[in-house]
């Protein structure tokens, strides 16, 4: 079964069972995207990647980027509103092509948990182990803001208990990911990604889904 084909969740914190379809967080948003937007997109991400291999993110321009990709400067402004944006689209990008590749598949919540985590481990092994463009990106503000958003997604399906901010509780729990995921990247003799990933979503869960009704 593909990624894009998993089942709902659900998730029944305190007795009180939810369905959600947090699964569908792990779906490019552009799946369904205008093919012209898709190619326009995609070589402002590849104009992006081949930069990368020559200077560091802070000295790229938005005007050398849409040079690189062989299209107009409001062109770019047409998809991103800076080359933050377009940084973090093309992580995005990036990771769940990971967890593609991975063939990971799961039937609940915590399981879509699991796999961002592996994710997250996959992602530090082949960015920072990497001499070519991936090796430049800035991590922190590549990966979390996209595991953010992924954790936003799959929380507009849950019932937030009143007083919680949604957006910051992503954003806690994508920091409590990524640095569990470092910590452990930076272990020697480390063990494997798929045993990390158990361990992440064992103490990220109560953060992520505590303040569920």
């Amino acid at each position: 079964m593909s990624i894009q084909k998993i089942n709902k969740c659900r998730f029944s914190p305190q007795g009180v069972s939810l369905i959600v379809g947090m699964a569908q967080l792990l779906q490019p948003e552009s799946a369904t995207t205008d093919p012209r937007i898709l190619r326009s997109r995609r070589m402002l991400m590849d104009a992006l990647a081949r930069l990368l291999m020559k200077k560091e993110f802070e000295e790229i321009s938005v005007q050398e980027i849409a040079d690189e990709a062989t299209l107009n400067r409001a062109t770019f402004y047409l998809h991103y509103p800076d080359k933050n944006a377009l940084l973090q689209a093309m992580t995005g990008v990036r990771f769940r092509d990971l967890i593609e590749r991975r063939g990971i598949t799961f039937t609940g919540c915590n399981g879509a948990l699991r796999a961002i985590a592996l994710g997250v481990c996959d992602y530090l092994v082949k960015t920072t182990g990497c001499p070519s463009q991936l090796a430049r990106i800035p991590l922190e503000g590549s990966i979390i803001p996209a595991v953010a958003d992924m954790f936003k997604e799959g929380l507009a399906h849950h019932e937030i208990a009143p007083g919680v901010d949604a957006a910051l509780l992503a954003t806690t729990a994508a920091w409590a990911v990524f640095g569990a995921a470092r910590r452990w990247f930076q272990t020697p003799n480390r063990i494997p990604a798929e045993e990390m990933a158990v361990k992440i979503e064992t103490m990220v869960s109560p953060v992520l889904f505590g303040a569920s009704q």
